[in-house]
């Protein structure tokens, strides 16, 4: 057993560290994703409006109904492949986020049970006669600890997937817009 109160503090206080420590990582991934589709957004916006406005010049340039359908017809297939593009490069940041949010987490979660695991034994090796109940309040306290991370956890690996619902709808909007125009 820890030998004083400040060796159980310090252990505790490490525990905790790290809980906060992988959900701040999980959450500057997440905010990183977020700005790699806020980017994308913005490029994809960019260039319709530049395309648009290109197209609108020819369209207006047109000497006669024909050549601005041909000027139009001409700008649809450019659009609808830059949507496809967008699509691919959306699917793209998604995907990495989602492997790096899996790949962070396992590893934070690897991490917290090798420590959980070592405190545990920490805890209970030397245990005087009649310290029994002691221990298992201990014992409790760090399995709430763990539990609390594992939470986290969670809530952070729900809040990606709504992040992904999310974009997954913007998506099908803009394929939808697309497909319309």
């Amino acid at each position: 057993m820890f030998q004083n109160p400040e060796q159980f503090a310090a252990a505790t206080k490490a525990m905790f560290e790290f809980q906060l420590e992988t959900f701040n990582t999980l959450t500057n991934r997440a905010v990183q994703g977020l700005e790699q589709v806020v980017a994308l957004n913005l490029a994809t916006a960019r260039s319709t409006m530049e395309s648009g406005l290109a197209a609108g010049r020819e369209f207006s340039q047109a000497g006669s109904p024909k050549a601005a359908m041909d000027a139009a017809s001409s700008k649809l297939q450019p659009h609808l492949s830059g949507a496809a593009s967008y699509n691919q490069q959306l699917g793209q940041i998604l995907s990495d986020l989602q492997k790096e949010f899996n790949d962070a987490a396992e590893a934070h979660m690897k991490e917290a049970k090798s420590n959980l695991s070592a405190l545990i034994y920490d805890v209970t090796k030397n245990v005087p006669p009649g310290s029994e109940n002691a221990v298992e309040i201990v014992k409790q306290a760090i399995d709430n600890a763990y539990k609390g991370y594992e939470q986290v956890t969670a809530a952070t690996r729900q809040a990606v997937v709504i992040f992904e619902s999310q974009v997954a709808k913007a998506r099908a909007m803009a394929e939808a817009q697309a497909t319309k125009q």
